[in-house]
């Protein structure tokens, strides 16, 4: 089945007017949180709900594909080899599997450890066959068994050992995945433990990524970015400097429903074309619900105040008692989101 991604993908780049929009559901948190990942049922008591399983978290991730709403189902190697070479999810299915390519040592985030506070060093647990073919080495015909497109992050800390590094892992990887028709899409994430004081974080990051990508040909070019959303007037420098660039946000903290249909509105109102949503989708009280007014916003359908409205309307009517009120919900927590 044709996927949604490449068609989009094929339209935005075509005509940058275009109101397409690429939505993600992010479940590749396993690299990054461990145990802690799947996190609780938000219907129970906070204090005496047990967390959900691994089994739960690729439930879910079962479920969103089979609901057809979002482009892409991005995942872990682990997961992707469950649900896309053994079960065959995908086959039949709109949405696109990815998995994380790389995890860098910024992204180890489980209850113990330091890791977080020293600056990022490039890492791959997962290697392109593995994804491909589920083994190492895949034959070329095993190429197309498992996902063809993956999540490569980098995170720049201003200090020239270290990001210099990152960028010659970056470039070994793209030369691989070239070499064996892997697609990625790149995530840059905001300085984790920065060596020298950064004084301007949007241009540090937007530099960043220009610089990076300068010498790369068409041919290993990432096929979209993930970034964190630093408000209009960065978005809008990125977006207008390279219209070759399809520019997604990455979602971050669960934060409200409001904060969430806020940014997605916001960051699409100043160029970006993308989304990828892990912890906003996964803390949602119905993820199914959640995923469907988040693709009504993304489409232009409803703005985002009218979206928490009837998210609640919703619960009420799916007997789901909800975290927080409507009037809780219905605020913005992040105060980057008041800038239109």
């Amino acid at each position: 089945m044709e996927k949604s991604l490449d068609k989009k993908l094929t339209r935005i780049l075509a005509d940058r007017t275009c109101r397409d929009f690429i939505l993600a559901d992010a479940k590749d948190a396993d690299m990054a949180f461990g145990v802690n990942t799947p996190g609780r049922d938000p219907a129970a008591p906070a204090d005496t709900a047990p967390l959900r399983t691994l089994e739960d978290y690729r439930q879910f991730m079962r479920e969103v594909t089979r609901q057809g709403l979002v482009d892409i189902m991005l995942m872990s190697v682990s997961s992707s080899e469950q649900l896309t070479i053994k079960e065959r999810l995908f086959d039949d299915s709109p949405v696109t599997p990815a998995i994380r390519a790389n995890d860098t040592t910024d992204i180890w985030l489980g209850d113990v450890g330091h890791y977080t506070q020293q600056p990022s060093l490039p890492f791959r647990s997962s290697t392109i066959d593995h994804a491909q073919c589920g083994r190492y080495p895949c034959t070329p015909a095993e190429r197309e068994v498992g996902a063809d497109l993956g999540l490569y992050s980098i995170t720049f800390n201003n200090d020239v050992q270290h990001d210099r590094e990152s960028l010659q892992r970056y470039r070994e990887f793209r030369l691989e995945a070239e070499q064996k028709g892997f697609r990625h899409f790149l995530e840059v994430f905001q300085p984790n433990a920065p060596i020298h004081p950064i004084v301007d974080m949007a241009s540090f990051i937007n530099d960043s990524i220009a610089r990076t990508l300068a010498g790369v040909p068409s041919a290993s070019r990432p096929v979209f970015l993930k970034i964190p959303y630093l408000g209009p007037r960065a978005m809008e420098a990125l977006v207008r400097y390279d219209t070759s660039l399809v520019i997604g946000i990455l979602g971050g903290s669960a934060g409200t429903t409001h904060d969430a249909f806020r940014l997605l509105y916001q960051a699409k109102k100043h160029g970006a074309r993308a989304a990828l949503f892990g912890r906003k989708i996964n803390f949602a009280e119905h993820q199914l619900t959640f995923v469907t007014l988040l693709r009504s916003v993304a489409d232009d359908e409803i703005e985002p105040d009218e979206a928490v409205r009837a998210y609640h309307a919703e619960l009420e009517q799916l007997d789901i008692q909800p975290r927080r009120s409507l009037e809780q919900d219905l605020e913005i927590t992040q105060a980057y989101l008041n800038d239109e």
